[in-house]
């Protein structure tokens, strides 16, 4: 299995450190005019951050030399390193410099859809047999813009072992049994029960909570932020953070390495949690202790929370586009093509025949992880909006002013929405 290293955790997790002024500049194209170039070509570019990074390039490679082989076409690639891609996207694209296909993360389409150069890809969508869950990461202003190459989500691992160490019977599945099952892990020695995020950095992980309370976070473009259920939330986790059952300055990152160690029963992760921490677990069984489980939900019946996240190929319309077009859903649904690559990189595909091939089913970790947490995953109601990162800022900070006392929830709250307000366009 490969391993991922911090950056290409922070890149898997769509945490780049790019500016929002890469974001910015994804504001609505005034160049106007009809695309450039023969859409029937036989020729075009794909451009991706995979083919710059070495866990991926040969797998992706192998894609677009079998898709060239096949078809008889000519593929032109370009790559940039994860953390520069979006500016480069964003400033070819405006440049009338990038044609043909393009890997975009989920969180970028939004703001690269209102450029208003992306092909709609609603009749290749729907014949590629994506799952529901899948289909939604590629949509944008009611349209689909994107194919989905690979879709997951950010949701809770437990480890196995601690639970029963602790007399923790089963999984919680609401935020009452979960908290109980805390505090019963909490008499262990030296265990964190819940390695939740409590950095400012990190702290958008309280937006899938605040979800589960009953705040939609975002109704039409009003921001709810600051609603009854998402200062519930916010008070809850205080709770937790009072009681010592989660901790102090904890980012994504320290809580790998308290996972890894077996010093936490629970935190927040992407699928590719797997392969992190089994690469830095000193007990190598831990990686068969580690159990993905829903969100717990506030009471029996709703619908458990998870943060959608994954890539997807999108299409410049104008040269090319209509093999770019066929390209894109042949990388991301023919069938031996996706199982492959699965294999090679462990991305979990986006097809129902994609996660039923022997190849991905038989991975039992991933198979759970789809089922109880993929299955029900959401994107971030902010990414519509270029500054969604800085929204993300604004309500993080204020959670963490709660968390240090500095401030009641419902007094941070308001002040993180009226900041949002102005940075909704």
């Amino acid at each position: 299995m490969n391993t991922l290293n911090r950056r290409d955790a922070l890149r898997l997790l769509g945490l780049s450190t790019l500016g929002v002024t890469a974001l910015a500049a994804c504001a609505p194209d005034a160049s106007g005019g009809a695309p450039q170039g023969d859409t029937a070509a036989k020729a075009f570019g794909f451009t991706s951050w995979s083919l710059n990074e070495e866990a991926q390039k040969a797998a992706v490679q192998a894609i677009v030399d079998g898709y060239a082989g096949n078809e008889g076409v000519k593929i032109t690639t370009a790559s940039f390193p994860y953390n520069e891609y979006l500016n480069q996207v964003t400033l070819k694209l405006r440049g009338g410099q990038l044609t043909g296909a393009i890997q975009l993360d989920v969180a970028w389409l939004g703001a690269l859809a209102a450029m208003g150069k992306l092909r709609d890809l609603a009749a290749p969508a729907a014949k590629g047999g994506y799952t529901e869950v899948a289909l939604s990461s590629g949509q944008s202003g009611g349209k689909q813009l994107g194919l989905p190459w690979t879709t997951g989500s950010i949701g809770l691992i437990a480890n196995t072992a601690l639970l029963e160490k602790a007399g923790v019977d089963g999984v919680p599945a609401t935020v009452a049994e979960f908290e109980a099952a805390l505090r019963k892990v909490a008499a262990l020695d030296g265990v964190i029960p819940y390695a939740a995020a409590t950095k400012a950095a990190q702290l958008k992980d309280i937006l899938p909570w605040m979800r589960t309370f009953g705040s939609p976070l975002l109704d039409g473009d009003t921001i709810t932020v600051g609603d009854e259920p998402s200062v519930a939330a916010v008070e809850w986790y205080k709770k937790l953070y009072d009681a010592k059952l989660i901790a102090p300055d904890v980012d994504r990152f320290d809580a790998r390495a308290l996972f890894a160690q077996g010093k936490a029963a629970f935190y927040d992760d992407a699928i590719i949690a797997r392969g992190v921490v089994a690469s830095q677990a000193p007990d190598k069984s831990l990686a068969d202790k580690m159990a993905p489980l829903s969100r717990p939900v506030l009471k029996a019946g709703d619908s458990p929370q998870a943060l959608l996240w994954g890539h997807v190929i999108a299409v410049v319309e104008g040269e090319g586009a209509d093999a770019a077009a066929d390209f894109a859903a042949y990388a991301t649904s023919d069938t031996a093509t996706v199982a492959r690559f699965f294999e090679q990189v462990k991305l979990p595909p986006t097809t129902t025949a994609g996660l039923a091939d022997p190849k991905v089913s038989g991975d039992a970790f991933t198979t759970e992880w789809t089922e109880k947490i993929t299955k029900t995953a959401t994107a971030n109601p902010f990414w519509r909006y270029a500054g969604y990162a800085q929204i993300e800022t604004a309500i993080a900070e204020q959670v963490q002013a709660v968390l240090v006392g500095d401030s009641s929830a419902k007094e941070a709250l308001a002040k993180a929405t009226e900041t949002a307000k102005g940075l909704q366009k």
